[in-house]
């Protein structure tokens, strides 16, 4: 199952059934932790994330809330010149609990978007340098991205738990 990028050895899978299971795994566990009405940030490429969204609904307990398209400002070049640069990331805001009640800070998002409703398309840049002065990861969000995330589904006190914590994961192999 090749990605069209190397980003290491970590990032290699020798199948599908690999990437599903890795994905079920994690899902499952993320499923444990979180309280009922509690919500999860998953972003992805086209190589993964259909997969971890069809893995929530086939769950049964989970709900999409939204599925954000973040449009990427001075996107990495495509350097083989065989596709359309990848410019655009998929970002999955997921709740635990079908008819459960989740935290949504709209009078926030809203003050942040101008005073006009947040719509599910952001356009963020890259991390910037200063973000990358303890070292460069190959799927490194900017912090504006994750504080939006963070602002628009937390309340003060809230708990915020990352699951990949940057290149410190841990597959449980």
């Amino acid at each position: 199952f090749p990605s069209h990028d190397n980003k290491g050895e970590w990032d290699k899978s020798e199948n599908y059934n690999e990437i599903l299971e890795f994905n079920r795994r994690w899902i499952k566990e993320s499923y444990r932790l979180l309280k009922t009405g509690g919500t999860l940030w998953v972003s992805g490429t086209l190589h993964n994330i259909f997969i971890i969204g069809s893995i929530f609904q086939s769950m049964g307990d989970f709900k999409i809330l939204n599925n954000i398209t973040w449009v990427k400002k001075n996107p990495p070049p495509n350097l083989s010149c065989r596709y359309f640069t990848h410019s655009t990331e998929i970002i999955l805001w997921v709740r635990k609990g079908l008819k459960s009640k989740h935290y949504f800070d709209y009078k926030m998002m809203k003050e942040l978007n101008s005073n006009r409703q947040m719509k599910d398309v952001w356009v963020v840049g890259r991390p910037t340098n200063e973000e990358k002065k303890h070292g460069i990861h190959p799927t490194q969000k900017p912090i504006e991205l994750i504080d939006r995330m963070i602002l628009s589904s937390t309340s003060e006190n809230d708990v915020v738990l990352d699951m990949f914590c940057g290149s410190g994961i841990v597959t449980g192999k």
